[in-house]
């Protein structure tokens, strides 16, 4: 692979790396935590809200500033999402991703992060969502 090709993907690693370090710093990877901030009637755990607004500082600014600039450092173009309406099917796959995120307290980042644990349950979890991803792109 040529340093041209090679530098993209170690800061893709890198970036994932990074967001893993968060994830498990922020303690994300714990379901218990993220069930804890969804159980509003209960014991409410507000820290994913601090989570999210940390995650929202830094990502508005950058959004903003994106379009100013004409490719990416290391790309050859931006691929960015083009759709701005909400159709059935984009209702229909975020509910479906708020129920399992609420049933299980896992979402892919953090799952992926968790499997440094080794926890059964973060296994399984896993597994299952890399055979719904496959169904679904089967599907599409």
């Amino acid at each position: 692979m040529t340093p041209r090709r090679l530098a993209p993907v170690l800061l893709a690693g890198l970036a994932g790396l990074v967001f893993g370090l968060g994830l498990a710093v922020s303690r994300m990877v714990d379901p218990a935590r993220v069930l804890g901030f969804l159980d509003v009637a209960g014991e409410w755990d507000p820290t994913l809200a601090f989570v999210m607004a940390g995650a929202l500082a830094v990502t508005l600014p950058a959004f903003r500033w994106l379009p100013r600039r004409q490719q990416p450092w290391l790309g050859g173009r931006f691929q960015l999402p083009t759709r701005q309406d909400v159709d059935a099917r984009l209702v229909a796959g975020a509910m479906l991703f708020g129920v399992g995120w609420g049933i299980a307290g896992l979402c892919p980042g953090p799952a992926l992060a968790a499997l440094a644990s080794g926890l059964p349950e973060v296994v399984g979890f896993v597994v299952a969502m890399a055979v719904g991803n496959a169904a679904a792109g089967r599907l599409t």
